[in-house]
């Protein structure tokens, strides 16, 4: 019946609870119909934000790229600020743009990303856009796109491979398809991680994992990749501290996200604060002027505001099927060019569209769930040849009878989690013997007092 309200596969209390419990990437189908956010196309934002300018950053396409299997971080990259009509003129080739931000810019050499984009800053002066975005039905009461960042891209638009400090994140893909390329962190050791660039909530793979460069990086032939292309109306969940690399597969594409903190998952800042509070605790205490505080603890509450208990804490499995897709690992021959006819059929993974919101949720039931998503198994082989890169690699260091230290490996080292956990360590030390040495100066039998 027309006008009729869609019934969603999962109420808001089930789809929190998957989330707490999904270990891999899936993806969410027939979840947001009816979300006015949908409607947010460039060609619809362009008409809310008018003449506000945001930020793009641009580079190269691969075809022309100058070292084609290195990550293009943001620090190699060029910046313009340009409203979005502006932005829809330049994909669209239209004259005119020779003289405007894009004009040194060409779209056929060129791919924009405005990335990161707070939704809250963006539309601050629309605040009632922020309920289009309705992760309550998530289970997540209360989040809306104050919690959300916009990203805007065109064709070959990427973010570099990289994991996410923050917890688990919830993606909406809105306009167009974005390919992603994610990996477990058990191998994290097999992307080579790198803080340089630095940034303080990612820590980034040195890899190029589209164009690995496997005689530098031998191991990522091993690691295990699960991809999938999302479409308008689905929503990827990403688990936290997965590795992840995203990549824009239409001429124009829109994504929402939020970043979700889960239970005993404390944030970066959070940290920050309890390491003050710690300094700050441990002066006082040693000052004498310490109160006894009772231990109290926060009272933990699942999205209905419900206190947990233990008994709360039943066996459950996640409910895959037509509407919960899991994203497997692919069997992708790493170091062919992916432009290969062959190659391009083994990556090719996309969840069938989400052609009508409208559709019953019973009609959806009877829907083939091997067919709601082309996906492939398995785990990643390589030649013989590719097997022996890191041997050669190895002999050739031997060889050259000393090993090259450069200033990246040495900024590498010194913002290394371990190092940041010793310098913790260091001001609780440093705090604690200034401390110390004060209250035994001031508290000293033989001290004495200067005359005035």
């Amino acid at each position: 019946m027309a006008g009729s309200p869609t019934i969603k596969p999962f109420t808001a209390e089930e789809t929190y609870r998957i989330v707490h419990h999904l270990q891999e990437p899936a993806v969410f189908l027939n979840m947001t119909c009816g979300w006015p956010v949908l409607h947010w196309t460039v060609d619809h934002l362009s008409g809310c934000l008018g003449n506000k300018h945001v930020r793009f950053r641009l580079g190269r396409k691969k075809k022309i790229n100058v070292n084609p299997t290195a990550p293009l971080f943001e620090t190699h990259c060029s910046f313009v600020d340009a409203t979005l009509a502006q932005f829809l003129s330049w994909t669209q080739g239209h004259s005119g743009t020779h003289d405007g931000p894009f004009c040194d810019y060409p779209s056929s050499e060129y791919w924009a990303y405005a990335d990161y984009k707070y939704i809250s800053q963006l539309l601050e002066d629309q605040p009632s856009m922020f309920e289009d975005v309705k992760w309550s039905e998530f289970g997540f009461e209360g989040r809306d796109g104050r919690e959300s960042t916009l990203w805007i891209g065109t064709e070959g638009a990427n973010t570099p491979c990289h994991l996410d400090s923050y917890g688990c994140n919830l993606v909406l893909q809105v306009q167009g398809r974005k390919c992603w390329h994610l990996f477990p962190p058990e191998d994290a050791a097999k992307l080579y991680p790198t803080r340089i660039p630095y940034e303080e909530s990612s820590v980034f793979s040195q890899v190029n994992v589209l164009q690995p460069d496997l005689r530098r990086f031998p191991a990522f032939q091993r690691a295990r990749t699960h991809s999938v292309t999302l479409e308008p109306g689905q929503v990827l969940y990403v688990p936290r501290h997965w590795w992840h690399y995203v990549e824009s597969v239409d001429p124009v594409t829109v994504s929402v996200n939020s970043w979700i903190e889960l239970d005993g998952v404390s944030s970066h800042n959070e940290n920050m604060q309890y390491v003050n509070l710690a300094v700050r605790a441990c002066a006082q205490r040693l000052r004498g002027h310490s109160q006894s505080t009772r231990d109290s603890q926060a009272v933990k509450r699942d999205c209905s505001g419900r206190v947990k208990r233990c008994g709360d804490c039943v066996p459950f499995t996640v409910p895959f099927g037509p509407h919960l897709i899991p994203v497997y690992a692919q069997q992708e021959p790493k170091g062919m060019n992916p432009n290969d006819p062959e190659v391009k059929s083994i990556r090719k993974c996309v969840i069938r569209s989400q052609l009508d919101c409208a559709e019953s949720s019973e009609a959806a039931q009877r829907t083939d769930p091997a067919s709601a998503v082309r996906i492939h198994r398995g785990q990643h082989e390589c030649g013989s040849a590719l097997s022996h890169c890191g041997e050669e690699m190895a002999e050739d260091n031997e060889g050259s009878g000393h090993a090259t230290i450069t200033t990246n490996d040495l900024l590498d080292c010194l913002v290394h989690p371990d190092i940041i956990m010793r310098v913790t360590e260091l001001l609780l030390q440093r705090h604690t013997d200034q401390t110390t040495a004060a209250c035994e100066l001031e508290y000293s039998p033989n001290r004495k007092t200067l005359p005035h």
